[in-house]
């Protein structure tokens, strides 16, 4: 199963130092039935799509609550095996649990098939976001239009072989 791993670059970086993208139990995000019921659609890269989107909000999360981590959303793409990524069946239609599993397996970072980060124009706009997000999350209209003014950014796709690269920016 394709899961989507939210994490900071300081985080990718010890990801890196240590051999292991987590320990388990760990949140991911992944297509699950509560995401194709809210997405409407069948086509699975669509789908998958839409989990990237769901990490990369949780990415932002996390960069909300480090405020010394540079300001670019990563997500990690890598492949756990079927029944190692659950989904809280109780949570499941939660908006803010959409796409949401816990991984309850150890995932070496070797095993990654791809980083997905933003480029170095967006921080600006994450920055915006990360800031935004209590106000967005309390019901600001506005706040909730700087949050999804990240969304504006494509996360870039890296190779795993590039990530020494990418942490030496963190």
């Amino acid at each position: 199963m394709r899961v989507y791993v939210p994490l900071t670059l300081p985080a990718l970086a010890e990801a890196h130092r240590t051999g292991e993208l987590g320990s388990g139990p760990f949140v991911a995000y992944a297509v699950t039935p509560a995401l194709r019921e809210w997405y409407l659609s069948e086509d699975i890269e669509e789908l998958e799509y839409a989990a990237l989107g769901r990490a990369a909000l949780a990415s932002l999360r996390l960069l909300a609550a480090d405020p010394d981590a540079v300001r670019r959303r990563v997500v990690v793409a890598v492949d756990v095996p079927d029944g190692a990524a659950k989904a809280d069946p109780d949570r499941g239609l939660e908006p803010s649990a959409l796409g949401q599993v816990t991984v309850t397996v150890s995932v070496p970072l070797a095993k990654a098939a791809a980083v997905h980060v933003d480029a170095e124009d967006a921080e600006a706009d994450v920055a915006a976001a990360a800031r935004a997000l209590p106000a967005a999350d309390g019901g600001d209209d506005d706040a909730r239009f700087v949050v999804d003014g990240a969304d504006d950014h494509e996360l870039l796709w890296y190779a795993t072989q590039e990530i020494p690269n990418l942490v030496g920016r963190a």
